[in-house]
């Protein structure tokens, strides 16, 4: 507590001392010795070390025998430039009236400070860091001075003033650096920061509110590895490992993204893998891939750290893959199968059904030298007359009205057939009460004038 409370009291004695250094004639020097600072635009008054105030002096400037101002001058040790501008920067020699050296006083202009810009982040949900830069560049020496404090729930005020909530210092690492660090913050916890710009023209100061969850981001990934997978010319197992500066606990995991492409490609594919590790599979062979990595709070607090350094990997060329060789060829084999089937049916129909003529006699059909059709048994022979004169009289019975059909094997006749029905499987007859029944064992054929053959029967339209 004595420590925290003596770092905040020199915070409080620097900043004042460089007020009070702007306001007195002759500021103490900042940096080097012998050094006093101006604005531009404005009077400047120099004062010259080593005599007692009020003392008579002459003023030159260095390299110059011309005097600037006498000791008759009333302004004892004291040099006054009125609306200083950059001519007036340089070295000045003031001098005793006997002569004597008594101080060397080096003028140097700029501009005040002003509100520097401050962001912070956190690379665990542990620790933040806060970085500052210049809102404005002043051309003088600059410091910074740095506190943070928690703060406390909204009508509180008997917290306001607790030792626990601060304000601490927040101390730069390394000394001297743009940037500070808090350890041991908490995670549900808000913290104001205060980061103040101090020149020896004054100081300007920044407070910045920020939670733990808002500006949480992780460093990238580490330890990126891509490799080929062999056997398999498309894929590329990717691995890696947590950033060394997450304490990796089971209640805050990390989840990923990565990104690939392949060489000469400016388009990036993405994916979210489910570990440390990933396999791609739609890599092209051959070619070399950059991959990349980066990493978010599993729970998507903050935001998504900045992407890890490229690795590079080439799948590998020297096989093919068996599983995809095998998924080739039994495709090929079953689409050619299937082409052959079809194109040998197609062109059987064609030949068995195709009209030779009007007066011609009938022609046998291209399957009839090969498996007659009153041949079959007669399961079969029933299977085959459905399929072919299916096909056949689906198309021909829509120009059918009356049609008639005469049989060798039989001394009736058929006549009267209705539209659309088809008849297979003959020679066939007329029964006793109008219904047609099937000559079973004949080899005949019913004939007719212009004839067609189809399913061991000859019709005439």
């Amino acid at each position: 507590m004595s420590s925290s409370c003596s770092g905040l009291s020199r915070v409080l004695v620097a900043v004042a001392i460089a007020l009070v250094s702007t306001s007195s004639p002759c500021p103490q020097a900042w940096g080097p010795p012998g050094v006093q600072y101006g604005q531009p635009g404005r009077s400047m008054t120099l004062c010259c070390p080593g005599v007692t105030s009020g003392a008579p002096v002459s003023w030159f400037r260095d390299g110059e025998t011309r005097l600037l101002q006498g000791p008759d001058s009333g302004l004892g040790h004291e040099l006054v430039l009125a609306q200083a501008d950059s001519t007036d920067e340089g070295t000045y020699i003031c001098r005793t009236l006997d002569g004597a050296l008594k101080g060397i006083v080096t003028l140097q202009l700029g501009y005040p400070p002003a509100r520097p810009v401050v962001s912070c982040q956190a690379a665990d949900y542990e620790n933040f860091s806060c970085t500052w830069s210049p809102s404005q560049v002043s051309g003088l020496p600059t410091r910074y001075l740095t506190s943070y404090r928690k703060k406390t729930v909204p009508g509180a005020d008997g917290q306001r003033m607790s030792p626990s909530t601060g304000p601490w210092p927040c101390p730069q690492d390394p000394p001297g650096a743009s940037r500070c660090v808090v350890h041991g913050a908490e995670f549900w916890s808000q913290y104001r920061i205060n980061v103040t710009e101090v020149n020896p023209l004054g100081a300007s100061t920044r407070l910045l509110d920020v939670s733990l969850q808002s500006i949480l981001r992780p460093d990238p990934p580490q330890g990126l590895r891509v490799e080929s997978v062999p056997g398999y010319p498309r894929r590329l197992h990717a691995s890696w490992t947590y950033p060394a500066s997450w304490p990796r606990q089971p209640h805050f995991l990390l989840k990923f993204r990565l990104q690939y492409r392949p060489a000469q490609h400016p388009a990036w594919s993405t994916v979210e893998p489910a570990g440390l590790e990933e396999v791609i599979t739609d890599a092209v062979a051959g070619l070399p891939h950059a991959v990349r990595v980066s990493a978010r709070d599993f729970l998507d607090a903050g935001t998504w750290s900045a992407w890890s350094p490229e690795a590079w990997g080439t799948p590998s060329i020297d096989h093919r893959d068996p599983l995809e060789q095998v998924a080739v060829l039994a495709s090929l084999g079953i689409f050619s199968f299937l082409g052959l089937a079809a194109g040998a049916l197609a062109l059987g129909l064609w030949l068995r059904l195709r009209p030779d003529g009007k007066d011609g006699p009938q022609k046998p059909g291209f399957l009839a030298p090969v498996i007659p059709v009153d041949k079959l048994p007669d399961l079969h022979q029933l299977a085959v007359c459905h399929i072919l004169c299916g096909l056949f009289w689906t198309n021909r019975s829509r120009h059918l009205g009356r049609q008639e059909m005469s049989s060798f094997g039989g001394d009736q006749e058929i006549s009267m057939l209705r539209r659309g029905e088809v008849l297979c499987g003959g020679p066939w007859k007329m029964d006793r009460d109008g219904q047609m029944g099937r000559i079973f064992g004949s080899s005949k054929c019913v004939t007719c004038r212009n004839p067609s053959a189809l399913c061991g029967a000859c019709v005439r339209l």
